[in-house]
């Protein structure tokens, strides 16, 4: 299924849904996600905070093994929100691991009701800044 607004706006009103369901109870930052497969069906995640961080699962890869769990292996886009000022965007495992599946656009959604669309290849992972 091609991504077109009406279905990246359906996107992300599911990710904000997500939102919620959020286990955030270490760091506060809440975050849903929605993935689109190939075939049209929808998927949604919620972030699961833990305080060993590498345990803590982001709403996009929840929302990611739901779909994968489910059979799909083709995939169309993804939309992430979060509680945050401006855009979430994947940390740069999470990035890998999109590419990696072959996901395609990003919409990338505030909770002020800004959206952006775009190939997922022009965004900019984040990637936590090392300790000394």
């Amino acid at each position: 299924m091609e991504m077109n607004e009406d279905i990246a706006d359906t996107m992300v009103r599911i990710a904000m849904d997500a939102i919620r369901n959020s286990y955030v109870d270490h760091d506060g930052i809440a975050a849903g996600a929605c993935v689109l497969s190939s075939d049209g069906t929808l998927y949604n995640g919620c972030r699961i905070d833990h305080p060993i961080p590498y345990l803590s699962v982001p709403a996009e890869m929840a929302a990611m093994v739901r779909a994968i769990v489910d059979g799909k292996r083709e995939f169309d886009g993804i939309a992430i929100v979060a509680d945050i000022d401006g855009f979430y965007v994947p940390d740069e495992n999470t990035y890998e691991f999109l590419v990696e599946m072959q996901v395609p656009e990003i919409v990338l959604a505030d909770l002020d009701g800004n959206v952006k669309i775009m190939p997922l290849a022009e965004i900019e992972p984040y990637r936590p800044r090392r300790r000394d």
